[in-house]
């Protein structure tokens, strides 16, 4: 004789209904997100591309490139000469090269002399007097062995000519001043990047020719 359908159906949904409340005390709870967002860059200064009152010189800002291992989208700890950490819950607001553009932008929209900043894409319609191109070397903590931890910042400036046929007008070397950092607070590391960004918009004025 067959065992009827219901005969078998009720062993079973009681062994599912017992996996299912077993289940429900191996699972952990829900743990909240712990990652916090930085960015390099304040509130804007302006709208994009104006700055009412200030210079006449009109810069086009290329995209900055950084190191590859810069791009993980964590802030970056280097702990030895051949050693970085990534803080995996201390992250930018966006890929660290758009974070140093935008913080670099409104320094030198701030900058004396300086009236426009435009950012590639650039306008088509839109002259530009120089285009200044950056590459940052180092964008990150530094926390090795006895050593003061610090903010480190270093990148290669180059000042050109504008157009098809742009000529290097300056390049140079930048280094941010010794920033000492307690080696722990994500935040303040933020922070001390930026104010190097700020350096580091000083020394791309610094290096601009005078308009002709």
């Amino acid at each position: 004789m067959k065992p009827r359908p219901s005969a078998i159906l009720l062993p079973l949904a009681s062994a599912l209904g017992l996996f299912a409340l077993a289940g429900c005390n191996i699972l952990p709870p829900l743990q909240a997100d712990a990652t916090h967002y930085y960015v390099l860059a304040g509130p804007a200064l302006t709208e994009p591309g104006t700055l009412p009152g200030a210079g006449a010189l009109r810069l086009g800002l290329k995209a900055v490139e950084v190191e590859p291992y810069l791009r993980k989208g964590s802030l970056v700890v280097r702990t030895g000469d051949n050693e970085v950490t990534f803080l995996d819950q201390a992250r930018w607001a966006e890929p660290v090269e758009q974070e140093i553009v935008a913080a670099l932008r409104q320094r030198l929209l701030a900058a004396p002399g300086v009236g426009r900043v435009f950012v590639t894409p650039f306008p088509f319609e839109q002259a530009r007097d120089f285009d200044v191109s950056v590459q940052v070397l180092h964008c990150e903590g530094l926390r090795e062995g006895g050593r003061r931890a610090s903010a480190q910042f270093a990148a290669t400036i180059e000042v050109t000519t504008a157009g098809t046929n742009a000529q290097v007008v300056a390049r140079k070397s930048f280094v941010a001043p010794d920033a000492a950092w307690d080696g722990k607070d994500p935040d303040r590391l933020a922070e001390l990047l930026g104010q190097a960004v700020g350096a580091l918009s000083q020394e791309v004025v610094a290096a601009l020719p005078e308009k002709k």
